[in-house]
């Protein structure tokens, strides 16, 4: 995710491993993100967890809210007052949405190119982000950028953000991406069980 307004990725991407992604977005209320994944993890699919906000959420014609389930089931809401040139658009295992963009096709143009990207999740995320700068993205310049990944344990592997640039937040978050990915796993296994892990080849490292 990445914005105009400073910390994106502190208070607008929400995910559970064997649950599914949200993000609360537009003028954010960052409680949708919690609730749709307590509604996915009590077995409600995407769109059923979208009419339970949409039917229980005051102010939901300000919000903006994309939801991918566990089975790759997408849903998106964008409600009547979201600000400037706003889209949404979904595809198998992903949503992708935006508002005061450069233009209407950019969700689109960023579905297309995670649908036709491969690899690491990381690495198809960010192609997904850098497609849609090249597409024209926000109307004026972003200025955060957040990454964050989950996989199998309670706890976000990969939660990387630029916080506020006035160079390219995603070019900042590549770069961080680039140090951070070959350690994940390293980094999972101190927490699982620090005596199988790499050495830090420290003094006093098991």
């Amino acid at each position: 995710m990445s914005s105009s307004s400073p910390a994106v990725g502190a208070r607008c991407s929400f995910a559970r491993a064997g649950i599914g992604a949200v993000a609360s977005q537009n003028i954010t209320d960052p409680s949708l993100g919690t609730r749709a994944l307590d509604l996915l993890s009590l077995g409600a699919n995407a769109m059923q967890t979208l009419e339970a906000l949409r039917g229980s959420t005051p102010h939901m014609e300000f919000r903006q809210v994309l939801i991918v389930d566990a089975s790759g089931q997408a849903a998106v809401h964008s409600g009547s007052k979201c600000l400037g040139v706003w889209a949404e658009a979904t595809g198998p295992d992903v949503a992708c949405g935006g508002n005061l963009l450069h233009s209407p096709e950019i969700p689109r143009v960023m579905v297309d190119a995670f649908l036709a990207s491969k690899g690491h999740l990381g690495d198809r995320l960010l192609t997904t982000m850098r497609a849609a700068i090249q597409a024209g993205g926000e109307a004026g310049p972003v200025h955060s950028a957040g990454l964050r990944l989950v996989d199998k344990v309670s706890w976000p592997i990969v939660d990387l953000r630029a916080d506020w640039t006035d160079d390219c937040p995603v070019a900042a978050l590549e770069s961080l991406w680039g140090r951070y990915r070959d350690q994940i796993d390293a980094y999972v296994q101190r927490a699982l069980n620090p005596e199988l892990a790499p050495s830090y080849g420290v003094s006093g490292d098991p």
